[in-house]
């Protein structure tokens, strides 16, 4: 690539970051990381109307939590300062203004209530309104009124947009690095609303401009902004700028695989669409995100980076270097990609795996008071052997909580498949093994019981079952003798003179 590689993500603050926009900012990422490019956040705010309080904070939190932060921004190398679009409001009067001049734009000062009754008699004869070459001269705009007409009006302050003209009888030939080329008949486009008299641009006009001026040489964005592809190429070549590289991302799907993935759908199936907790200012409610659900960021990065592309391989498990290495637009595809809550529990499961016990290990003591004064080390301990079945920092407690509690009970079904006629004898005497070991070894409690066993005959399931519901309450858990390690001679011995009492 001759040009510097600088992609941006735009995104606007009207409240918490969908992880599909996530999915757009890692992709946005990994390029310009491969072509040793910038990575610029840019916060597109011109509809102060929907702006929500908070939620810019949220989307630069999410992108470093995500382990994807931004090179240049708000507050970050600002060498095309400022980044926010309601800051830089000044400079788009000028743009629009240019594009009257050279022809390709002009005042319109058509009222709702107008545009608004065109579109109802349009719909009574079965047709739409478009605001375009086959009505403009009909409609109320400096396209058919008079030079003294359009003056006297701007001069009066009556409201007003600036629009695009789209021309008439053309067919545009574009480019996309995921869709290829595509072919457009301009007839059917609508002269898009650059600019208002509020003097606040609209997002066309303001994203072509921002682009243009940060030097942003490719443009990665959702599937629903190829329908402005048109325009944006259009004003591109009205400015006689040089176009940015287009690549337009597929949707992200319901599990289902039908429509858009929603919040509403998290909600239904009981999985984050966020990837950090959001409290909504207006109703109070809370949703929570993937970092509060126990979900690991490189889990996370590595389910997202597989929403739409794939490397070509059979590998899935990719570190973020890894991901940069192989990412390569052109293996994106164009159809939508179905979110699945269970890949990314898959995924979340393998990361565990690869995590340090001794952080694992603070993670579950803060989650649990009952381990506040226990050693740290010990829990690490207990971790090590319980985290192979484990998808959460939240499964550890079911999966380990006999290490730090005698069971007060023991399962019903579990105790009807153990407990047998002999097994207060065969207990007694595991006891005594126990009891005897002077190097308390796992090794040696283990040589100790089975030796036991084998040379009496006797079967592993009449031994280890009710050995097993003694120690945990009910028949899981980690080996038997790696238990009675951890938790000790003494405690071991009790537990099992309780459950001989209870038979």
């Amino acid at each position: 690539m001759t040009k510097d590689v600088r992609v941006r993500f735009a995104p606007s603050p009207t409240g918490p970051l969908h992880i599909g926009g996530v999915r757009t900012a890692l992709f946005n990422y990994l390029f310009a990381k491969k072509h040793n490019g910038t990575f610029v956040l840019r916060i597109e705010d011109t509809d102060q109307n929907r702006y929500i309080k908070g939620a810019e904070d949220y989307i630069v939190k999410s992108l470093n939590w995500c382990g994807i932060p931004f090179d240049e921004g708000p507050n970050t190398n600002e060498k095309f300062a400022p980044y926010r679009q309601s800051e830089r409001k000044h400079l788009y009067k000028k743009y629009a203004d240019e594009l009257i001049e050279k022809g390709h734009a002009y005042y319109a000062f058509d009222t709702p209530e107008t545009l608004d009754f065109h579109r109802k008699d349009h719909e009574a004869n079965g047709k739409t309104f478009i605001y375009n070459w086959h009505n403009r001269l009909k409609l109320s705009n400096s396209l058919s009124l008079s030079n003294e007409d359009v003056m006297a009006k701007l001069e009066a302050g009556e409201d007003y947009v600036i629009r695009f003209k789209s021309p008439q009888d053309n067919t545009l030939h574009l480019k996309d690095i995921i869709r290829g080329d595509i072919k457009i008949d301009t007839n059917v486009l609508d002269d898009k609303v650059l600019f208002k008299s509020d003097g606040m641009p609209t997002y066309h006009l303001a994203n072509i401009v921002d682009d243009h001026l940060m030097e942003i040489s490719h443009v990665i964005r959702g599937e629903e902004w190829l329908p402005s592809l048109a325009l944006h190429y259009q004003l591109y070549n009205a400015f006689g700028w040089e176009a940015p590289q287009f690549a337009h991302l597929p949707l992200i799907l319901k599990p289902t695989g039908k429509g858009k993935l929603s919040k509403r759908d998290g909600d239904k199936l009981g999985f984050p669409v966020f990837p950090l907790e959001w409290k909504d200012s207006k109703s109070d409610d809370v949703s929570k995100g993937y970092k509060e659900e126990g979900y690991f960021s490189e889990a996370v990065i590595n389910f997202l980076a597989f929403l739409g592309w794939n490397p070509g391989t059979e590998q899935e498990l990719f570190n973020l270097e890894e991901l940069i290495n192989a990412f390569d637009l052109e293996r994106v595809n164009k159809a939508g990609a179905r979110f699945d809550p269970d890949k990314i529990k898959w995924f979340n499961h393998h990361y565990m795996q690869n995590q340090n016990n001794k952080d694992l290990a603070i993670a579950f003591q803060n989650s649990r008071s009952e381990l506040a004064e226990i050693d740290t080390q010990f829990i690490e301990m207990v971790i090590a052997l319980v985290k192979e079945r484990s998808t959460f920092v939240s499964d550890f407690w079911e999966l380990s909580h006999f290490f730090f509690i005698a069971p007060s009970s023991y399962d019903e079904k579990a105790s009807k498949k153990a407990l047998k006629e002999g097994t207060s004898e065969i207990l007694t005497t595991v006891k005594q093994l126990v009891d005897s070991v002077e190097d308390f070894t796992v090794e040696n409690l283990q040589t100790s019981v089975k030796s036991w066993i084998t040379s009496n005959d006797i079967g592993f399931g009449k031994v280890m079952m009710p050995l097993r519901l003694a120690l945990v309450g009910a028949l899981q858990g980690p080996d038997v003798f790696d238990i009675i390690y951890m938790i000790g001679k003494a405690e071991t011995l009790k537990r099992i003179d309780t459950m001989i009492a209870s038979i």
